[in-house]
């Protein structure tokens, strides 16, 4: 199959101006500035004339089997549906479990994996979830990691919140450093996706891995770094020193009232800081509940992340905070590609996948999106969806 786009303003993510890309079948074939329409492909042609073109977006923090449970067996989250994720531009999503590692098990997060790449989106998954020891595939992290070819990752493991198994420095250590074993035997990122909750001791954790062993920084990905002022500040710190740094774009008017730093206003802050954008990635927490605790630990209410807010935080980025669009969209393009080593994702060059998304060039709204060389967005209008939607 034999797809032309014509006339698009391309950003790779970096602004490539005006060009012609063809695909054949889920990879880019070529990029030229003019690409002649062949007769027979007539109907394959898509006119992005009044269209920006930027790679397909990568989350890299979805609970794609459901999540939460803080408050009971009625709190349990559903899981994802194909559309909820085609709609918000991510044509690449890296699922998740969270608190709840005993209803929702690793096996079930790889077959809802399995089941929304054969759906038409490219899935990969962490092992694990916000305990340890972790509950693994095959019984072993590092067997995990080189054995199961979605695993990437291990995660989301909680530190400085009430709801993490409260490890030791040195249980922790032993973790990171058979991750890192099996990331290194399979060619993988190894990385550990950190749940940071809001508690005091923050990101002591990572420092004292990166400080107290050889173990480099950037084997972590830190998430919910704008959950408060203290942890985003420590955040910048931590980044300046050459750590990842992942924002999560799903929130509420609560959180931001109570001093959760809003995403676009945080990335504009840390660029000013110094910190380099390729260290910063924004994820979206999607499906995972978002839960609000007062000041002992109960449960007072309870919202779901959505996958849509990761590309509505860029937009904002760029529209309300004046980042160019070629910086803002590495956030969720090209910088969780190069963290995570996913190949082929995350740039618009040929042989890599064919992810893409068709934006307005007015509103920057999307408009149309391809995954894997398939059309699943038209127009704003959903073209594929899933089994039982």
């Amino acid at each position: 199959m034999l797809k032309l786009i014509k006339n698009a303003e391309i950003y790779c993510p970096k602004y490539s101006g005006k060009k012609d890309i063809l695909i054949a079948n889920d990879k880019i074939a070529y990029i030229e500035d003019d690409i002649p329409v062949p007769e027979k492909l007539a109907e394959e042609v898509i006119d992005a004339t009044g269209k920006i073109v930027v790679p397909g977006f990568i989350d890299s923090h979805v609970h794609i089997a459901g999540g939460g449970g803080e408050g009971g067996f009625k709190t349990r989250t559903p899981e994802i549906q194909l559309s909820q994720i085609v709609a918000g531009g991510v044509t690449t999503v890296v699922g998740c479990l969270g608190t709840d590692g005993t209803t929702r098990s690793m096996l079930n997060l790889l077959a809802k994996a399995k089941g929304l790449e054969e759906e038409g989106i490219t899935t990969y998954i962490y092992t694990g979830s916000y305990h340890i020891p972790i509950k693994t595939i095959t019984g072993k992290v590092e067997d995990d990691l080189i054995i199961v070819d979605k695993v990437i990752g291990v995660g989301e493991v909680a530190l400085s919140d009430h709801r993490s198994s409260q490890p030791t420095l040195e249980e922790f250590i032993k973790l990171v450093a058979v991750a890192r074993l099996g990331g290194i035997l399979s060619g993988k990122a190894g990385i550990l996706n950190i749940h940071l909750g809001d508690g005091d001791r923050t990101i002591d954790f990572l420092e004292k891995v990166a400080a107290e062993t050889e173990i480099p920084i950037s084997q972590f990905l830190p998430t919910h770094i704008n959950r408060n002022s203290f942890l985003f500040k420590k955040g910048i710190e931590y980044a300046l020193k050459g750590g990842y740094v992942d924002f999560t774009t799903s929130t509420t008017e609560k959180f931001l009232e109570e001093g959760e730093i809003k995403c676009s206003k945080g990335l504009k802050e840390m660029l000013a800081a110094g910190v380099k954008v390729e260290n910063i990635a924004f994820s979206s927490d999607g499906q995972g509940s978002l839960p609000l605790f007062n000041e002992k630990g109960e449960l007072k209410g309870l919202q779901v992340g959505k996958v849509t807010s990761l590309y509505k935080a860029v937009r904002e980025a760029v529209l309300e905070e004046g980042i160019p669009l070629e910086t803002a969209i590495k956030v969720i393009t090209a910088n969780p590609a190069k963290i995570l080593k996913l190949k082929h994702k995350g740039f618009i060059k040929e042989n890599y996948d064919a992810d893409l998304v068709l934006l307005d060039k007015e509103t920057l709204e999307i408009d149309s999106v391809i995954a894997l060389g398939k059309v699943m967005v038209e127009n704003k209008e959903i073209k594929v969806i899933g089994t039982f939607e």
